[in-house]
């Protein structure tokens, strides 16, 4: 059996990744090829692990820290996948981590060639944070990490070209311009990440860690994963769009900047998925917009911001208190990220931020 190729899909928080590696999913299997997909996160229950399971794409979970600092566990939700042989398998990185060259990708070439074929690793961008990023407005410790996400990338994207203009001003080298809602770019993408003649973690970073730690500090983190049981049946649209907008709302009235929020909720009549990366932004449901209306709703919220992550998780156990009915949590948690301690560091870095 061939080895199955290995695509890293990085980024920042609310690119997009989840919904370009579900999007290439899609196309790849309607070409009889097998997916499965390693998600990643500094806590458990994900949105994003409940996304992929809704489109019926096989899925492990890395959590409790980025790849870097799991890289074990990495291995080990990749070989868990054997059983099912997989020939893509697509993994996203946590959309705070850096350096994943030097701590993820350098390792995998040296000591796990023989077990997966590598491909070049995509950062994808959304033009509008890309935007703030580079006319300086954005916040110092995003800007941290985005500028090193984007220079140590083998392939640049930037995502959303159905929603936003303006890509090609950006200062960066663009190799594609995508849209997962559309599919726009996306087989281009996939065709060149699968059979490209790039090198394979090419730019190495000299990263300062005290910085980077300081960086993914400055953000909130919050997981919540409860039951809900309504006075009335409502749709899952019709309970996430209310919710998120009143958290949207909590959230700028506290002064909290959102990075990312994230709800998922499933009934038995179907699945919404929903989120914003800024406050008043229009969220981007997707799922069954039409599934008919239940009591019971199992619900997924994620959130990270620049704030207090106690004054998140307040913020967020009030909102979901306005919901008429019951909620029982089965899991809450707020933190703010430990610092980075990857399982394989190189201390000689090749090169350093080329790519700005």
């Amino acid at each position: 059996m061939n080895a199955p190729t290995l695509i890293f899909v990085g980024g920042f928080l609310g690119a997009g990744k989840t919904t370009l590696i579900l999007r290439a999913a899609s196309f790849l299997r309607e070409k009889g090829t097998r997916v499965a997909v390693i998600t990643n996160d500094q806590d458990r229950f994900l949105v994003d692990s409940r996304l992929a399971e809704a489109h019926n794409v096989e899925t492990r979970e890395v959590a409790g820290g980025c790849f870097c600092c799991r890289f074990s566990d990495l291995i080990s939700a990749a070989d868990a996948l054997a059983a099912y042989a997989p020939e893509v398998i697509f993994a996203e990185p946590v959309g705070s981590c850096v350096d994943l060259s030097a701590t993820i990708l350098q390792p995998l070439k040296s000591s796990f060639r023989d077990r997966y074929r590598l491909a070049p690793l995509t950062v994808l961008v959304d033009p509008e944070m890309a935007a703030r990023v580079y006319a300086d407005r954005a916040d110092p410790d995003v800007s941290f990490l985005y500028r090193h996400q984007v220079a140590e990338a083998d392939l640049i994207c930037v995502s959303k070209i159905d929603r936003y203009s303006g890509a090609a001003s950006l200062p960066v080298p663009i190799d594609f311009q995508v849209s997962a809602l559309t599919g726009q770019g996306v087989s281009e993408w996939l065709a060149e990440a699968m059979d490209s003649s790039r090198v394979v973690g090419a730019h190495v970073l000299d990263v300062d860690y005290q910085r980077y730690a300081e960086a993914e500090a400055a953000l909130g983190w919050l997981n919540l994963h409860a039951d809900v049981n309504l006075a009335e049946p409502l749709s899952p649209a019709t309970l996430v769009g209310p919710l998120l907008e009143d958290l949207d709302r909590r959230l700028t009235e506290s002064g909290v900047q959102i990075a990312h929020l994230k709800i998922f909720d499933q009934a038995a009549s179907g699945y919404v998925k929903a989120s914003v990366c800024a406050k008043g932004e229009e969220p981007w449901p997707m799922g069954d917009l039409a599934a008919s209306p239940e009591r019971r709703h199992e619900l997924v919220i994620n959130l990270r911001a620049i704030g207090d992550p106690e004054l998140l998780l307040t913020l967020v156990r009030q909102a979901s208190g306005e919901i008429s009915g019951s909620v029982h949590e089965r899991h809450a948690s707020s933190f703010r990220p430990a610092p980075p301690q990857p399982e394989h560091h190189p201390s000689k870095k090749t090169e350093s931020f080329s790519r700005t």
